[in-house]
């Protein structure tokens, strides 16, 4: 029996997270209160009478929303991270925010490891109020003009595969932004 194609389905990328939240109270202080995502609007969760669907900008105009319950209180313990769990979502800063975030983080009393070095971002993790893993990250590289993070990172791995590199590095980053610049238009 031959083999049968199937055509992909290509995305075009994330339409939105939604998270099992705590109460409406606590749910709004962490996503708009700590993180400053703004929020955006609050209806009804369609599919269950008893929760209420928040919406949160996460700062690139998508979304994340978050279902809410006022019997579910703040658990703060650790979400499972089991195959098939979410382990963690990263969220992008600018480099100059990054390096107010352990300040920030201690005047709340928030528990945090990092910052790490990644090689080509640098992250800090810390636990929303019902134990999600949260990680707040930036790129340590500007991306070429016209060219996208995935474009820059797909080169970058090439590079440091080729070389034998346990992880992408500062060196595969700029070699993969050079050889994206060296094709554009010169006389």
């Amino acid at each position: 029996m031959p083999n049968k194609t199937f055509a992909t389905i290509p995305t075009q990328g994330v339409h939105h997270l939604t998270l099992v939240g705590a109460s409406r109270k606590i749910s709004i202080d962490f996503w708009q209160g700590v993180l400053g995502m703004p929020f955006v609007f609050e209806q009804p969760n369609l599919d269950n009478a008893d929760e209420s669907h928040l919406y949160f900008d996460p700062g690139d105009g998508r979304l994340i929303t978050i279902f809410t319950d006022e019997k579910r209180k703040d658990i703060n313990k650790k979400v499972s991270q089991e195959t098939g769990a979410i382990h963690h979502i990263a969220f992008e800063l600018s480099q100059a925010v990054f390096e107010q975030v352990e300040g920030r983080l201690r005047e709340r009393q928030i528990t945090y490891t990092g910052p790490k070095d990644r090689g080509f971002m640098k992250s800090i993790y810390f636990r929303d109020p019902l134990g999600l893993l949260i990680e707040l990250a930036y790129y340590t590289f500007v991306i070429p003009e016209g060219s996208r993070i995935a474009d820059v990172m797909i080169r970058a791995h090439r590079i440091r595969v080729s070389k034998g590199a346990y992880n992408i590095q500062q060196e595969h980053i700029a070699e993969a932004i050079e050889d994206i610049t060296s094709q554009r238009d010169s006389l």
